[in-house]
């Protein structure tokens, strides 16, 4: 007769991936360092590093979670009963809002320096996959700088502060502050993405500033320090820049009416206001505010790209993680060649999208003419392919992935964000179309772009000649496809040119015949190589 079992028999956690800490994001994702080489420099990898390590700690990943777990809250009154308007978040947020600043993800690289937006976009997608969320205030931040130098009197006040390396929360006029941070509100609940059906009334004052009277429907961020907005000025669609607080030190009119409950964002205060008389500077002429607010839209679409990339980019690495520690049916679950398949699918959208971003961001150094097509092109298609790529991910953990302390549900609410945001999928394929008709000089860079590559593979060439036939015949029913055609083409042209140990495998799969489901790769794909590229280097724990 058998002994019984020891009661805690069954408490022997075995065949379980240990916790994602302590990895190097740079080091397993051969795609940023390799593009950051061919777009920038060594001198730029290197800069990365401290702050590689940093997002992959513990620390920073349990800063993330608690940001998350414990969302803000409005206050509209104090204890006496006096309107104050304002948020209150949890210590992890203001711990990761700190490091991003301190790493210069805001308004930075408008101070100037080499390739500093590259450099800056390769750090906001590494820090981005510690916590989503708090990149919003980053985000609008960087993209603030361009529209408000539309009034160099304006900029000079505000700007010093907008690439200040210093984080400093808080409502206090923005002359006192050592940091700003910056925000927008365009959002109107009878417009959405219509902003030229805003209602909010901008009133000429004496002194040279405009009272407004209005109703946002969604505004990010609300306790930043000055916001872009839109209004109706006497001579039509205006943009103008409202602080929080005044230069007297009383606060502007811009009331909190509640915080919006979202599908992911959680750690991200996202609010309905009313401008009640608030005050605001003029930013370019009165009438052409869509005009001057345009730059900001397009810095904000780029960090859409690089945030939909940074979530597939974790999403992979906690997939790689667990399969290369799990097993099943007496094999390691990455040795099994239908896992293989999926996550070796999972990296090409990783490198694909990786590559082409930061493409996208050295054309903000040098003032290409390739952003005004190929940035709404990319904003729709890799934003789109976010969600599925992340619910792909999520199912190589199983159960586990389905379970919140495992952090997948968390990518996957966050991954439909981006495609939303900035012009949803139809606004955005649209504005590819628009770009075409009224800047054709984006349309000769998007071909000379691809012409670098013309001939090197019969796949891509076959694609470029139906991109054209696309254009020619473009219409609003066909402009998704002109998106996605644009995106697909100048991914595999620069995976051909930067990343060939990849690029046959990518355009084997994404042009041709191919599957709507993740994990159909060609025979011949060395699924194991691909995988072995973005597996993260985490040190097992013994027994």
């Amino acid at each position: 007769m058998s002994a019984p079992l020891p009661l805690d028999a069954t408490h022997q956690v075995t065949n379980q991936a240990p916790p994602l800490h302590g990895f190097d994001p740079l080091a397993c994702d051969p795609a940023l360092v390799g593009a950051l080489r061919a777009f920038g420099s060594d001198d730029v990898v290197g800069s990365l590093s401290a702050l590689a390590v940093e997002a992959g700690s513990e620390v920073a990943r349990e800063h993330g979670r608690l940001a998350n777990d414990n969302p803000p809250t409005l206050r509209t009154h104090d204890r006496y009963g006096n309107r104050v308007d304002e948020v209150d978040f949890h210590p992890s947020w203001h711990w990761l809002m700190g490091r991003a600043v301190a790493h210069g993800l805001h308004g930075a690289p408008w101070a100037g320096g080499a390739h500093a937006h590259l450099r800056r976009a390769a750090a906001f997608m590494v820090w981005s996959q510690v916590e989503a969320g708090h990149g919003c205030p980053i985000s609008m931040t960087y993209a603030a700088v361009p529209a408000l130098r539309h009034n160099p009197e304006v900029a000079a006040r505000f700007e010093p502060g907008l690439v200040s390396p210093v984080y400093d929360p808080g409502l206090r006029e923005p002359g006192a502050k050592a940091g700003l941070l910056a925000g927008m509100s365009m959002t109107e609940k009878q417009g959405g993405s219509d902003v030229r059906a805003n209602t909010t009334v901008a009133t000429p004052l004496a002194d040279g500033t405009y009272a407004l009277v209005g109703h946002k429907w969604f505004t990010s961020a609300p306790m930043n320090d000055l916001f872009l907005t839109l209004a109706q000025a006497p001579g039509g669609l205006t943009c103008f820049v409202l602080p929080r607080v005044l230069p007297d030190g009383t606060r502007n009119a811009l009331r909190l009416q509640r915080l919006k409950d979202k599908l992911g964002n959680k750690s991200n205060a996202s609010s309905e206001i009313e401008y009640a008389n608030a005050v605001g500077w003029r930013l370019g002429e009165e009438g052409r505010g869509v005009r001057t607010i345009i730059e900001m839209v397009t810095m904000t679409r780029l960090d859409c790209v690089l945030g939909s990339t940074a979530g597939i980019r974790i999403a992979l690495s906690e997939a790689a993680h667990h399969v290369a520690h799990r097993s099943a049916f007496g094999t390691v679950l990455r040795e099994q060649p239908a896992m293989s398949a999926v996550i070796a699918d999972l990296a090409l959208e990783s490198e694909a999208a990786t590559v082409l971003a930061l493409r996208l961001a050295s054309e903000v150094d040098s003032g290409g003419e390739l952003l005004r097509l190929a940035l709404p092109a990319a904003k729709f298609f890799i934003c789109k392919r976010a969600p599925m790529v992340v619910a792909e991910a999520l199912e190589c953990l199983g159960g586990n992935g389905y379970v919140e302390e495992s952090g997948m549900p968390r990518l996957y609410r966050e991954a439909p964000l981006m495609s939303i945001w900035e012009g949803s999928g139809n606004v955005t394929a649209l504005d590819v179309l628009r770009a075409m008709t009224r800047e054709p000089s984006s349309v000769d860079a998007l071909f000379e772009e691809l012409a670098t590559t013309m001939g090197a593979d019969s796949r891509l060439d076959a694609a470029v000649s139906d991109l054209e036939s696309e254009m020619e015949a473009a219409t609003p029913a066909r402009a998704r496809r002109v998106a996605e055609l644009i995106t697909l083409c100048l991914q595999g042209s620069l995976l051909v040119r930067h990343a060939p140990e990849v690029a046959d495998a990518f355009l084997a799969s994404r042009f041709g015949e191919r599957s709507g489901v993740l994990g159909v790769l060609p025979s011949e794909v060395d699924t194991a190589a691909l995988v072995d590229r973005v597996t993260p280097g985490v040190a097992v724990p013994s027994a």
